[in-house]
């Protein structure tokens, strides 16, 4: 019974992917609102009926796509705030890194064009939390360390989270000029030298 079980799940999880794939390539590519249904459940050779049945539709594939690539963005983050042996550079590389992903093709345009105008007002905050909660715990190793001023560090990284977030919008605009980054890095720069500790 036990197999039977374990076959299903490994079936549905598969089915789960293939869809995910052939529409994470589909927004990237085409875009969510030129994306066709039933041009990319055919190309995971899978129904529309399949779709609805694991995503309750466009924007539900939509909305599990961006919790992926979120999941993907935040393990790379991850990683540049452990390359760096100082902390504080470590969380300012972090900070820049998180910006630069703004102009990446894909990101863009998944992630912080379409899910911003088609998912507003679903249930997007899980994995909005967790990054939250992640900042607030690093901020607060460094003011323990002496690193920064003394302060909420959950109001910290609510505040620096919306900054970084609607950083990441502006950049990533349709046409918007390559030199949006690096003005946003120079204000951002600017903003997080007055956290550090005299």
């Amino acid at each position: 019974m036990s197999q039977i079980r374990q076959s299903r799940s490994s079936m549905i999880e598969a089915t789960r992917a293939k869809l995910l794939a052939a529409a994470r390539q589909a927004f990237a590519t085409h875009g969510y609102a030129q994306a066709s249904m039933d041009d990319l459940t055919a190309q995971a050779g899978l129904t529309r009926g399949a779709l609805y049945h694991h995503f309750g539709g466009k924007s539900g594939l939509l909305a599990a796509v961006v919790a992926q690539m979120d999941a993907e963005m935040d393990a790379r983050l991850e990683l540049v705030l452990g390359a760096h042996a100082s902390p504080w550079e470590g969380f300012l590389a972090y900070c820049r890194a998180y910006l630069a992903m703004a102009q990446e093709a894909e990101i863009r345009r998944i992630v912080l064009q379409d899910a911003r105008s088609v998912l507003t007002g679903t249930d997007q905050g899980e994995q909005h939390q967790k990054c939250i909660q992640f900042m607030a715990n690093y901020l607060q190793q460094l003011i323990d360390q002496g690193v920064i001023n003394r302060a909420n560090p959950l109001a910290l990284a609510r505040l620096l989270n919306g900054c970084l977030v609607e950083a990441a919008f502006w950049i990533a605009e349709e046409d918007a000029p390559a030199a949006r980054l690096d003005d946003a890095l120079q204000a951002l720069d600017l903003m997080l030298e007055g956290w550090k500790a005299a």
